[in-house]
């Protein structure tokens, strides 16, 4: 009984470290994109100047779709080098990849000191940090479910998801923090610095939380796993782009644009849209495991189906809540967004996952996630913003939303269900 208790209590803490060792880079990746999303307005106008804001917001927005445009470059070669090497290694070269381009930006001349060097170098840094991200986030889930007991790989995948919300949830209560404590001459000269300077803080616990992992076997001996992911795996690939279209656009329209939105549109202040968005990021905290946990139960598909057609019909009524000048009907409209959105993330991490088998996983999942995220998830904020000044609506962005989740209920069609079954 007592060697019981003991295995037991070994096998929860050996868990427990995977667990943390996964989801530690996600943290740090998606703090820093956070950042770059919630501060785009003041960093469109530090190093895109323009006569008109609008101009500069977009610029800023086109430098944050250039990391994820660069993403399925860098999902290439870290997802290949996670085949080849090992999950270890290449998690370990990512979020090192992500920090010092993050420190960099908060120490950057704006184009007042430096003139056109400012925005060449922001589109640079921003490119490395896309190749870094383009392996972090499907390395760490493919190293969760490969980790997993059949029957929880839902629940414990889904702590990739976990980590880059709780990044960005991070990013947010510093936004909301900074804020509260700065006025906003005291946030746009040099307040909005210190989040990206203190990415090394995270980054360092990220290194030391991952120098602890156990290193696995490479995946794939000899040969070229990209070849191979294109040439036999090619429809797998093309049904995680499709899951993953209407996931991203929702993620980076809720979560990151509107946080632009709610006070160039709206009209409110930047304090109060970072009150409403980080409540939101804590409720995706608790619905993302809690959704993963159900489709352990239920199977990932009911879920990724009710929960993309519901994101279909009810992305323009919701958009028109959050469209709004009272505070609470704003947060109310995200808060429905966030519930919708936790119940197809919580099973679409693992249902990524298994989708290909491990001798390719790493490389295929990354080409295809990031194929996916990078051309629509990070260029959402540029044609939101965009779409509303061609259109003359605010409510644009939703019917964009709309139509990308009817992609992704049309692609959850076509899945069969892999809960409850061997990864392999």
């Amino acid at each position: 009984m007592g060697n019981t208790a003991e295995e037991s209590s070994r096998a929860s803490e050996h868990r427990s470290r995977i667990i943390l060792g996964g989801i530690a880079g996600n943290v740090m990746e998606w703090y820093d994109f956070a950042l770059y999303g919630f501060f785009a307005a003041i960093i469109g106008k530090q190093f895109f100047p323009s006569e008109d804001p609008t101009v500069s917001t977009i610029a800023a927005f086109g430098a944050f779709a250039a990391g994820f445009l660069a993403r399925p470059l860098g999902g290439i070669l870290l997802g290949r080098l996670g085949d080849v090497l090992g999950r270890r290694q290449v998690l370990m070269i990512s979020v090192l990849a992500m920090a010092v381009p993050t420190v960099m930006i908060g120490l950057l001349p704006s184009h007042e000191h430096i003139g056109m060097a400012a925005p060449i170098l922001v589109v640079l840094l921003r490119i490395i940090q896309g190749l870094s991200v383009g392996g972090e986030y499907t390395s760490s889930a493919v190293f969760l479910a490969e980790h997993s007991p059949h029957d929880r790989r839902g629940l414990i995948a889904s702590w990739s998801s976990w980590g880059a919300t709780a990044g960005m949830l991070l990013g947010s209560a510093m936004g909301m923090l900074l804020t509260a404590v700065l006025d906003a001459e005291q946030l746009a000269s040099w307040g909005w610095r210190i989040p990206f300077l203190s990415g090394a803080l995270i980054a360092g616990v990220s290194v030391l939380l991952r120098r602890g992992l156990a290193d696995d076997p490479p995946a794939k001996e000899g040969g070229a796993p990209v070849t191979e992911v294109f040439r036999d795996h090619l429809g797998s690939m093309g049904r995680i782009v499709g899951l993953n279209i209407g996931f991203g656009i929702a993620f980076y329209t809720i979560y990151v644009y509107t946080v632009t939105y709610m006070t160039e549109i709206d009209k409110l202040s930047e304090h109060v849209a970072f009150d409403v968005n980080t409540v939101n990021m804590v409720a995706l905290l608790i619905a993302v495991p809690a959704a993963a946990w159900l489709s352990d139960r239920t199977g990932r598909k009911p879920l990724l189906l009710l929960s993309s057609a519901a994101l279909t019909l009810g992305a323009v009524p919701l958009f028109s809540l959050i469209h709004s000048t009272d505070a609470t009907t704003v947060l109310a409209g995200q808060l429905i967004f966030t519930v919708l959105i936790g119940l197809f993330a919580g099973p679409v991490c693992a249902t990524n996952v298994e989708q290909l088998p491990r001798h390719v996983r790493c490389t295929g999942l990354a080409v295809a996630y990031n194929l996916s995220i990078g051309l629509f998830g990070g260029t959402t904020p540029m044609i939101a913003a965009w779409l509303i000044r061609e259109s003359g609506s605010p409510l644009a962005p939703a019917y964009y939303l709309a139509a990308a989740c009817a992609v992704s209920f049309l692609t959850a069609l076509t899945l069969r269900e892999t809960a409850n079954r061997p990864l392999d």
